[in-house]
């Protein structure tokens, strides 16, 4: 076979070439713009960062750790001291009072 060289075909891939060219530039310019209101979206949205939140989230554990710590070592005393849970203290103040004299108002008939 003899190899022509055709003036249309060669125009026609180059026109495929850059029409190829023009798709990929509009493609990388959508995703850009995407990710830019995307990013403006989280922003706004005032969302924690992934690092943030593993921060708080061992800060978390180290707390609770602790705190089961310290209640052993509270349970630990009181046993040592020979006191379980202290009796419970009755509720007083005024609320307490008024309502105290207003039930013995009532029961001694109004006379206060």
């Amino acid at each position: 076979m003899t190899q022509t060289s055709n003036r249309f075909y060669d125009q026609f891939a180059k026109l495929m070439n850059d029409a190829a060219g023009v798709a990929q530039g509009v493609r990388r310019e959508a995703g850009n713009l995407f990710r830019g209101q995307a990013e403006r979206l989280v922003a706004d949205m005032d969302l924690v960062r992934r690092e943030e939140f593993e921060a708080v989230r061992e800060m978390a554990v180290r707390a609770r750790e602790e705190n089961e710590r310290l209640q052993k070592r509270i349970d630990a005393l009181e046993a040592r001291l020979g006191g379980g849970v202290p009796a419970p203290v009755p509720p007083s103040g005024p609320a307490v009072g008024a309502a105290t004299a207003a039930r013995r108002s009532r029961k001694s008939g109004g006379a206060a």
